[in-house]
């Protein structure tokens, strides 16, 4: 008489034999929304049946969600957001893709079945955000849908990213037309009275970013030495003044120029009779740009400033972000190396760097052939007398 076969530990699952002779096992898995429910795997044999049971185990073990049925794309998507990008990207990204999934992704795209998601399905769904939109905002949709099915593939829910089988919307790039030299200095001459004005100097010299400018603490700062520490930013979320890492998430130490030495003195004189007058108000932060009681400064009312200093100037109207590129579009005209400029800036990439002021470059390049025609032009030489 055979051995009789021994029954698996609670939890790891059975393997029955159906009438049709194949195997079937049955195990308890995870599922995208938290709860727990029975999957089936079947095999011709025992032993190909008890292979995927214990591949659905490991699956059990290691947290990785099993849908008993195709997902549909909604239920991922409300799934990664909760459980992918708010414990591990910023606010700011999450309120991004959160924007995308509700009003594009969702309503469009959400009643497909992840496995049943095909590339003209994706195709179709550009297609008609476009049109609804922007191109801008359907290549937007776009990465984060490859970023979702991306994350989908990595816990093994499908095979193959489809997102990545379509070429997003080519988006027009934002024509940038930053001050000349001339407006810039009569810019930074109308704005020496104003309360912002440190801040004015830095973002046009260094290419700051508001957030950073808002940010920035006087321990960052060291005048003696003539260094800045660009290592954190301050951003307004759902109505809540908040302190952020720096875009890309890595600090930057920067040279400071001679010329934001005295602003940024000045400033620092005019901060301490501030902290005196506000007494027991004062709110000890050590913000560079502050209130009159020590928080930080509203990012909105910095770009406020910029505008009503621009406008008083008779300056065609930029936005402040416009100055961070003029800063960008000196340092290449003044034969900066690219690499340098993007460390300065900041910029995760240096094809950024190089796509962004593209018409620095240009004009680099018309110098230099202007240079070649000067040393190729030459006194044509008349005509050979006849030897005959």
């Amino acid at each position: 008489m055979p051995a009789k076969r021994k029954r698996n530990p609670n939890g790891a699952g059975t393997i029955t034999q159906r009438k049709d002779g194949r195997f079937q096992a049955a195990v308890y898995v995870l599922q995208p929304d938290g709860t727990r429910a029975r999957k089936f795997a079947y095999g011709k044999t025992w032993a190909e049946c008890d292979a995927k049971r214990r591949a659905l185990l490991d699956k059990v073990a290691s947290g990785t969600p099993v849908p008993t049925r195709s997902a549909k794309l909604s239920e991922w998507l409300t799934y990664w957001l909760d459980s992918v990008v708010q414990p591990r990207r910023k606010l700011s990204t999450y309120d991004k893709y959160e924007a995308h999934v509700r009003l594009y992704l969702s309503p469009m795209l959400g009643t497909k079945r992840l496995e049943s998601l095909s590339v003209p399905d994706v195709r179709r769904f550009l297609l008609q955000l476009e049109k609804k939109t922007t191109a801008a905002t359907a290549k937007e949709s776009h990465r984060v849908l490859r970023t979702a099915l991306s994350a989908a593939c990595r816990e093994e829910l499908i095979v193959r990213n489809v997102a990545k089988l379509v070429e997003p919307p080519r988006a027009a790039v934002r024509d940038l037309s930053p001050w000349s030299l001339d407006e810039t200095l009569d810019f930074l001459a109308s704005s020496r009275r104003d309360p912002l004005y440190a801040a004015f100097v830095l973002a046009i010299a260094m290419g700051l970013r508001r957030g950073e400018l808002v940010g920035l603490r006087w321990n960052d700062i060291d005048l003696e030495n003539r260094v800045l520490l660009v290592r954190q930013q301050v951003q307004r979320r759902r109505g809540v003044l908040y302190n952020d890492e720096t875009k890309g998430r890595r600090s930057r130490a920067i040279p400071l120029p001679a010329m934001c030495l005295a602003p940024l003195r000045w400033h620092r004189m005019r901060q301490k009779a501030a902290y005196e007058a506000a007494g027991t108000e004062w709110t000890t932060g050590g913000y560079v740009f502050a209130t009159r009681t020590g928080r930080p400064v509203e990012p909105r009312n910095v770009h406020r400033s910029f505008v009503r200093v621009s406008e008083a100037a008779g300056l065609r109207l930029i936005r402040l972000h416009d100055a961070r590129h003029g800063c960008a579009t000196l340092l290449t005209a003044a034969g900066v190396a690219p690499r340098v400029v993007m460390e300065i800036l900041g910029h995760s990439q240096i094809s950024l760097t190089m796509d962004v002021y593209t018409h620095v470059v240009q004009d680099t390049q018309r110098e230099a052939i202007s240079h070649m025609d000067r040393l190729l032009k030459r006194k044509r030489p008349g005509p050979r007398p006849d030897r005959g």
